[in-house]
């Protein structure tokens, strides 16, 4: 795979993680453009080697079917050569090196254990019949990479509606339906072979931040096999932890200044939700979940 740009989704809220991706990523030597899509209006300056990314053709419909934002990611799948990461990552390695001998599509991450977080009823029948072993094949949608264009964007547009009840919008629940969901089942679709570096050859270290509560460094000594980025994917990174400081280390001080009041803000408003109906429905999900796991 000879990558020729990095994907990310971004906006204003977003930005002190953005900024902490970028810098670990020039740090790595990696000086590759960052192509930066829209999650919504609400924008920032970018840095050197950084554009907005929008492929209007797509975004503007999802936009206007009211489609979550996070499915703004499914424009990647119109190009080729790319590796796409959410602005929660910090770069080890440039990812130009660390995936010059992969092809076709490829993933790093530790979805595979828990498989029922990348399907729902729509598609789980889809990678079941694609293989008994089909958990090796659903990825995070936070991060992958991929060296060949999946779909035209008119024929991307017509599968997203075909698998529109895990792609697009399911017919009485929305919560079953997001960018992961959606991502998996596309990719899946289109027949490319899909490589997940933490299995077997491979067996890289995980990549994720909640695989590491205490030191990394005792379990990075394999050079072959050290991740070259980390994902935090829903880990919170205000506890103090030795891994978190790879992230906090590309703030400037006035920026881990603003990153601990918003953390502060973020915690506030989670204690307030806590009763809320989405919070509620978020529950039932899991019910669901739990279900779909029976043969």
């Amino acid at each position: 795979m000879r990558l020729t740009r990095i994907v990310t989704l971004a906006n204003a809220a977003s930005r002190l993680r953005f900024l902490a991706m970028e810098r670990s990523l020039r740090a790595c030597g990696c000086d590759l453009p960052l192509a930066v899509i829209p999650f919504n209006d609400d924008l920032f300056d970018l840095p050197p080697r950084a554009e907005w990314w929008v492929v209007p053709e797509l975004l503007d419909w999802l936009r206007a079917e009211k489609a979550h934002p996070m499915m703004a990611k499914y424009q990647c799948l119109t190009i080729a050569d790319y590796h796409f990461v959410d602005t929660d990552v910090i770069f080890l390695r440039n990812p130009a090196e660390a995936l010059a001998q992969c092809e076709g599509f490829v993933a790093s991450c530790g979805q595979w254990r828990d498989p029922y977080n990348a399907v729902n009823e729509t598609s789980l029948e889809f990678f079941r019949r694609r293989s008994s072993l089909w958990q090796r094949l659903v990825f995070n949608a936070g991060q992958f990479a991929c060296d060949r264009a999946l779909y035209p964007a008119a024929e991307l547009k017509a599968k997203v509606l075909e698998f529109a009840g895990a792609c697009f919008k399911h017919p009485r629940d929305p919560f079953l339906v997001n960018d992961q969901t959606g991502l998996n089942l596309l990719v899946l679709a289109s027949g490319v072979p899909v490589t997940n570096l933490n299995l077997p050859p491979s067996r890289m270290e995980s990549t994720w931040a909640g695989d590491y509560p205490g030191e990394y460094a005792p379990l990075w000594t394999d050079a072959e096999r050290t991740p070259y980025m980390i994902h935090w994917a829903g880990v919170e990174m205000t506890p103090p932890r030795p891994l978190n400081d790879l992230f906090y280390k590309y703030l400037t001080p006035a920026e881990r200044m603003e990153w601990d009041r918003q953390a502060a803000e973020r915690a506030a408003r989670v204690r307030a939700s806590a009763r809320s109906p989405r919070v509620v429905a978020g529950r039932f999900k899991k019910a669901l979940v739990s279900a779909l796991k029976s043969p």
